[in-house]
This record gives C-alpha cells, structure tokens and sequence, in this order.
C-alpha cells in the first residue's frame, strides 16, 4: 500500500523535509502504511475516541489513527522538523488532528483531551518505560485512559507481560497486571524500521481495569516489590529485611515461604503481602 489518505508515501515525505531519524531522539520511523494501519487497529473502535500519540515523527501511525476514524488525535512530537509534515496531514483531516510540539515527559495532555481517551504511540526508545510507569501508576484509579497501545523493544513488551518463574519477571509485570489486561499483540522486525534498530520490536496492547486485581496501597506495593526485585536472587527473608523487622512473620501472614525469591512470587503473593505489611 503506497498511502492510506490522499498523502503521499512516508518515504516521499522523509524525502521532502529531509527527516533523517535521530538516533539521540531514539527515532526510528515506521514508513510501511500498512503496518501503522495495522497497528491502528489494534487500538480498537477510535470512532467515539480522542486518542494520545506521543512522537508521531512524520505521521505513519498518526494517519493510520485517522484512517481507522479516530474521533480525534493530540500528537505531542519534541522534533520541530516533523511539524511540517505533520500540518500536511492536519490539513488534509480538517478538526481531526492537533499537534503540540513539547517533551512529552513535560507536557500535560489532559487539557486538551476529551474522554474516552486511548493512547497508541510508537514510543521513542529513550522514553517508552518511563512514559509506561507514569501512565500506570496514576494518583486515582481508574486512569484517563482506557487503554494503551504502545510500540517497545521486545526485550522491554516481554517484560510486560511476564509470568512467575520467567528471568523477565519483575516489577514492570507486576506494575502493569496488576491494574490492566496486558497482551503483545504483533511482533516487528529491525527492518521494517528506518533506520533498522539493532533490536526487535513489538506492540503491547493493555487494557485498564476498573479496578486493581487485588487489594492493596499502591505505594506500600510499590516499596516491596522494589525491595524484593532489587535483590532478586536473594530469599524474600533477606530481600526484604529492610521493610519490617518482623518480616518473616509478614511473609508467613501472606502465605509465602521466606526462602522464596522474588521471581517465584505471584502478583496476589505481593498484594497479599503488601496488605499484611500496612497491617502491621
């Protein structure tokens, strides 16, 4: 598919105003519109949605948001280059689409969204997690999302949606299923990127929950299982000593076994823990 819109293809437009990625923006451009298309999908029914894009670059995925009949699109990009780029394609969707050029990591959507909120965002490399954790850990729940679809280094997707007993179990599983439905919904190659990146890549769709799985004060939950992961190889007896003198006795509270390591504690395990901790 060479365009989605009556837009000319991506690699026209990198062409026209010379946007070559910038390996210190962690930029790398998906130019294939059939795989943004794809990706769009993924996010769901847009037609009653506002939707987040967070470093559209030249707007591959931007347009296929559109294309899908997103209700609306606020692309906040850091690169003043890609606006020229990005004004074709607001041009070309009148009242669909609004850009803030800003830091993402500094610039407040909120105001400029109206709910249902999705995000979906080929995230730069260089702020993906951060981006990830603050949209997790909110001060309310519910979030002002509904849901997330976001472009990762596997290695980061895997960590996600890990489970007990994997080496990619920790605190990012955790942080996300604790509150949300978290999936890898499609897998992409360092080529289908230019440039390629020296690592796969892959979309992770979560959903958020209404409420969180299991009980449990989301800062106390926060502090334990960093205590627990911080030492992973040590038992959670001696991972966790600093967070209660009597931590044995917690742990036995929580029906864990103190010899146990962190990466063999399932997330009911830390909740369940992280309440017998605020009990006492």
């Amino acid at each position: 598919m060479g365009t989605i819109d009556n837009l000319p293809p991506l690699r026209e437009v990198i062409r026209t105003h010379d946007l070559q990625a910038r390996k210190s923006m962690g930029q790398n451009f998906l130019l294939d519109l059939n795989l943004t298309a794809k990706i769009a999908r993924q996010v769901g029914d847009l037609g009653a949605c506002d939707v987040l894009e967070i470093g559209p670059g030249p707007g591959g995925l931007t347009r296929g948001l559109l294309a899908e009949g997103a209700r609306r699109v606020l692309a906040i990009e850091k690169d003043a280059r890609c606006l020229p780029a990005l004004t074709e394609i607001s041009d070309a969707w009148p009242g669909k689409l609004q850009v803030i050029e800003g830091d993402a990591l500094q610039t407040d959507p909120l105001a400029h969204l109206t709910p249902p909120i999705r995000v979906a965002s080929n995230l730069p490399y260089n702020v993906g997690t951060e981006l990830l954790v603050r949209w997790l850990t909110p001060p309310e729940w519910p979030p002002f999302w509904q849901s997330l679809t976001l472009m990762f280094q596997r290695e980061v997707a895997e960590r996600i949606v890990a489970q007990p007993g994997s080496k990619t179990y920790g605190r990012l599983a955790i942080l996300a299923q604790w509150r949300a439905e978290a999936r890898i919904v499609m897998q992409l190659p360092p080529e289908a990127f230019t440039p390629p990146p020296k690592v796969s890549s892959s979309v992770v769709h979560l959903n958020a929950l209404p409420a969180p799985r299991y009980e449990a004060d989301a800062a106390v939950l926060s502090r334990v299982v960093a205590a627990a992961f911080n030492q992973r190889r040590k038992m959670l007896r001696a991972a966790l000593k600093g967070i209660a003198p009597d931590i044995e006795d917690r742990l036995l509270d929580a029906g864990l076994k103190p010899t146990d390591r962190a990466e063999q504690v399932p997330l009911e395990g830390f909740c369940a823990l992280a309440r017998a901790v605020a009990a006492k």
